[in-house]
C-alpha cells in the first residue's frame, strides 16, 4: 500500500544509498538539521 504525504505531514524515515558505499536514513538528522531530498532523473551520473 502507497501512502500519500499531504503539505504539513512529517516524513516518514526511509534510507538511501549515499556516496562510498554509506546508507544515510532521514532519522540521522531528525531534530538536528532540515533536510531537502530532491531527485533528478540521470543528474550526478555519468554521461
Amino acid at each position: 500500500m502507497e501512502a500519500s504525504l499531504k503539505i504539513g505531514d512529517a516524513a516518514p524515515n526511509f534510507t538511501l544509498p549515499a556516496t562510498k558505499k554509506e546508507k544515510i536514513s532521514l532519522s540521522d538528522y531528525y531534530g538536528r538539521k532540515n533536510v531537502v531530498v530532491a531527485f533528478y532523473g540521470m543528474d550526478f551520473t555519468p554521461g
